[in-house]
């Protein structure tokens, strides 16, 4: 955005002061009949205890879609907000409530570990973590004949796999059948007639599936019969996709970080230390269990990579950079807590790794993609013909992918580098200037009307809707750097009024809410 089209600081701090937003020239909005002050401690406590009446992402429900509400992932992105909430009001206010608070739910959470549940990921592994699955993960119908014995696994691994009904029909010969997949979260459709089971034959079914792969439903299969033969035709009838438990990086990151930074708090202190010694000695072991659970997936460039045959789309290729350095939050926190040099090398190989995807405008402000750029599926990749030499189980070819990193997503790496920086361990004063800039200049912006809005990407791009503005505040780590993020935040929210009724999901607002009033407040004590 230009520095005609930008707010002013002034300007934005007059909005914000106001509480009312000024409209076209010429014209002005009265203020808004809520009143709502963002930036007051009241507002928080009072959601925060209205949340806990109920709603998505409670503490005491499983990650994976089992919980009460039925959606997969509900501890990483509603709770762990939730969570970091209560660190920043203690970090604004310095009452050890916030901190009792926080340790209600971590509590909770801990409880509903994989390892606690006695549950397993896709390997069969009961871990401190917390697995995820549908609508996430690849989804799996196994086809099998009339004796219940598995012949062929149909894999999907476009998100929503179990909104998919699996149909088989007979073929026109004896040895074929048909197969028709009908997602509909997805409204997509695919038939695949006269199948066989043969290896040798020309409509063998993982080679045809291969032939198209990834197709509408990035559709994928895998013969399950030890010694495959001509012959075999599955039961006729329906099959049900199940989808199977990851455990995800960036989930584990994001709700381990607020009970990372409660030790962070806790090793810091004295006077914390002699109240909350026990609990952060804890906490502190499941957090390097849970963060332990990734070695894995760490590579020596400061990225993660998804393992190949992980059921889940880009398989053997790099993860975003937000869900690396989603993990990078608690390893941030767990080097300032503990001094563990493994730690702060990871973390310093992160910063490294993102440090080299900002890449600075004309603006002097940073740039930098959702896919790490050089990496798999930002250049793209294609199939080698066998499934063995791919790079993808389940996405054969894909790619290249060059978008620009969202704000949401964007606000993971923002959070990243401000607490790698001031751990002093990666990036410089200069590096968060630039960010703050890519905040002020590319992101924050005026609507048609005059109003503030936001931009979808760091990049700029189309305005964003309210759900998009709703996520700013969580870009407030930069706001040291600029008084202008903050000043803005506060002029979207004062604008679009969000409320635990009105945040498009759910009677009681999710957590995020929580986490962004937090910061509302944090920055104004700044």
């Amino acid at each position: 955005m230009s520095s005609s089209s930008r707010p002013s600081r002034r300007a934005l701090l007059q909005l914000t002061a106001a509480g009312a937003i000024a409209g076209a020239v010429g014209s002005t909005l009265p203020a808004y009949a809520d009143g709502i002050d963002y930036t007051a401690r009241q507002t928080f406590d009072d959601w925060d205890r209205l949340f806990q009446q109920g709603g998505p992402g409670q503490p005491d429900q499983p990650n994976d879609n089992t919980n009460r509400d039925g959606r997969s992932g509900m501890l990483a992105w509603s709770q762990s907000y939730v969570l970091l909430g209560l660190v920043r009001m203690y970090e604004t206010y310095g009452d050890t409530y916030y901190l009792d608070r926080l340790i209600d739910n971590v509590d909770q959470v801990l409880a509903v570990r994989d390892s606690e549940r006695d549950v397993t990921d896709y390997r069969g592994l009961s871990l401190p973590a917390w697995r995820a699955d549908h609508p996430y993960t690849t989804g799996y119908a196994t086809l099998a004949d009339s004796n219940g014995r598995p012949l062929l696994d149909l894999r999907q691994a476009l998100p929503y796999a179990e909104d998919t009904t699996v149909t088989v029909t007979a073929g026109s010969r004896a040895d074929t059948f048909t197969v028709k997949l009908v997602n509909t979260f997805v409204n997509r459709t695919v038939t695949l007639t006269d199948l066989s089971l043969d290896p040798a034959g020309p409509d063998y079914a993982v080679t045809r599936i291969y032939t198209a792969a990834p197709g509408p439903l990035q559709l994928t299969a895998g013969d399950r019969r030890p010694a495959p033969r001509a012959g075999d035709v599955p039961r006729l009838g329906t099959y049900e996709v199940r989808c199977r438990p990851v455990i995800f990086a960036v989930h584990t990151g994001m709700i381990t970080y607020p009970i990372a930074s409660f030790v962070r708090l806790v090793a810091g202190s004295p006077v914390l230390r002699q109240r909350y010694q026990r609990k952060a000695a804890e906490y502190l072991t499941a957090c390097r269990e849970a963060v332990a659970v990734h070695d894995w997936e760490y590579r020596e460039g400061g990225h993660l990579l998804w393992p190949k045959g992980q059921p889940l789309a880009y398989d053997g290729c790099e993860q975003p950079i937000n869900q690396s350095v989603g993990l990078g939050q608690t390893l941030v926190e767990l080097a300032l807590a503990t001094g563990d040099p493994g730690y702060r090398a990871k973390v310093a190989g992160m910063g490294r790794m993102l440090a080299g995807q900002l890449t600075a405008d004309a603006g002097d402000a940073y740039r930098w993609h959702y896919w790490p750029a050089g990496g798999r599926i930002y250049e793209g990749f294609a199939k080698t013909g066998d499934p063995s030499t791919d790079v993808s189980t389940f996405t054969p070819s894909g790619g290249p992918a060059r978008q620009f990193e969202d704000i949401s997503h964007g606000a993971i790496d923002v959070e990243f580098a401000v607490r790698a920086f001031r751990a002093r361990l990666a990036f410089t004063g200069r590096d968060m200037a630039r960010i703050a800039r890519t905040f002020t200049q590319n992101v924050a912006t005026t609507d048609a009307t005059g109003l503030p809005a936001i931009h979808t990407t760091v990049a700029g791009g189309t305005v964003g809707a309210a759900s998009v503005a709703h996520q700013a505040p969580r870009w407030m780590q930069v706001a040291p750097w600029d008084p202008q993020v903050h000043a803005h935040c506060l002029a979207l929210y004062n604008r679009y009024q969000p409320t635990p009724e009105r945040d498009g999901q759910q009677a009681i607002g999710f957590g995020w809410l929580l986490a962004n009033v937090a910061y509302l407040n944090w920055g104004a004590a700044r």
